[in-house]
């Protein structure tokens, strides 16, 4: 068997039949609200109180996410309005990578999927599928030959930032898609060759991961884990755990590979095993009940659409159904605990994320802490999609 760890998920029933259709209305009603005003412009980076205002221009990592969510919108009810703001956004991505604005890192993936590869998909967008090989060209461009790695930050070679992050998982796929599309194997070695250094290295003994992981510029030899964003360097941040999850269950469709179906067993155990009562994960999983740290249910929303990913690629047998059973009940959760119900409330979908928690071991400052952000909204509702439609992915 796969996944093996008991799990609070199991005192959610599985999300579906009538409250399925509910879950998805109120995920309607929700991206609707930000139509006209956010058409052409983007959720920040997380929610202020609760609301995302004003919208911000496409710059940052996660503005791909609320293209993403507009065509999981359309795809679940064929609404043209979310079609009309998806493409006018693809456009805007053009321009962006076309120009060099703030791509100068790994998440090109995050951008460009569920943006431009989503309406390459969809509508068949040929404009959209050149800026998608542009982006494609720009992440292959951040390999380092010294280590075997994309780096994720900062400038090339640069010794502060000479390392990798759990998070490029996702940024991976984009490198898959693009030799299947062009036939060129150079996009899918780069990918293979840094999912392998990141496995081997992330991947602790306990099944817990590193967040981010240091090289030495010279020789390539592997320096450190340490976190960014997570308690202290030896915790497990709970996004980091379920990049790892999604992000692994996508390298095994690719690679049908038994590193990728090994780590995505181990880190998986951990991640259910390790859940608080609620399901809902604490934003590191060194906190446990009771605590008054905040929760991050973007970790949650990820790991379901992992969890789901590799149901769909396992097919039909034990593990597949196991598999999905986790996924539906890890939407349930998120539906009961966190979801959006009330618009007064909140213009976002997924309450209760936090983007990045200060500590005394980490750098970070308190950024979107008890927020709505745009990745965690937009996986809640590609899990909504993935339980109520055969979904052709976009990673």
């Amino acid at each position: 068997m796969i996944v093996k760890a008991k799990t609070s998920l199991t005192n959610h029933a599985p999300l579906q039949g009538k409250d399925l259709e509910c879950a998805i209305r109120n995920a309607e009603r929700q991206t609707l609200s930000l139509l006209p005003r956010f058409a052409h412009g983007y959720k920040y980076s997380h929610s202020v109180d609760g609301f995302y205002e004003p919208p911000t221009a496409n710059v940052e990592w996660t503005t791909g996410f609320w293209t993403g969510e507009l065509w999981l919108m359309y795809e679940l009810t064929g609404n043209m309005a979310f079609r009309r703001a998806a493409e006018w956004q693809v456009e805007d991505y053009g321009d962006r990578i076309v120009d060099m604005i703030d791509v100068e890192h790994h998440d090109m993936g995050f951008l460009y999927s569920p943006s431009c590869v989503a309406s390459y998909k969809l509508t068949g967008n040929r404009r959209a599928r050149t800026y998608a090989l542009l982006a494609a060209d720009n992440l292959v461009s951040r390999f380092q030959e010294r280590g075997e790695f994309i780096q994720a930050w900062g400038r090339l070679g640069d010794e502060g930032n000479y390392r990798l992050i759990i998070d490029c998982l996702l940024n991976l796929p984009l490198l898959f898609w693009a030799t299947d599309e062009t036939g060129d194997r150079r996009y899918a070695e780069v990918a293979r060759r840094h999912l392998h250094t990141a496995l081997k290295l992330v991947t602790r003994d306990d099944d817990s991961t590193y967040h981010t992981y240091y090289f030495d510029k010279a020789t390539g030899k592997p320096l450190r884990g340490v976190t960014a964003q997570g308690y202290r360097d030896g915790s497990a941040w709970a996004r980091g755990q379920a990049w790892g999850v999604y992000g692994t269950a996508i390298a095994y469709r690719y690679l049908k590979d038994e590193e990728s179906f090994s780590v995505f067993s181990r880190v998986t155990d951990f991640f259910l095993s390790h859940l608080p009562g609620n399901g809902i994960p604490y934003w590191d999983f060194d906190f446990t009940d009771p605590s008054e740290e905040p929760r991050d249910s973007s970790a949650l929303a990820i790991a379901g659409c992992g969890m789901a990913e590799m149901a769909r690629v396992l097919g039909d047998c034990d593990d597949s159904r196991r598999l999905a059973d986790l996924a539906a009940r890890s939407a349930r959760a998120l539906y009961e605990e966190c979801a959006v119900k009330d618009p007064t409330v909140s213009n976002g979908q997924l309450l209760h994320g936090t983007y990045a928690r200060s500590s005394e071991f980490n750098t970070c400052r308190n950024r979107g802490v008890d927020e709505c952000n745009p990745w965690g909204d937009y996986y809640y509702v590609e899990l909504l999609a993935r339980l109520a439609k055969d979904w052709n992915p976009y990673w």
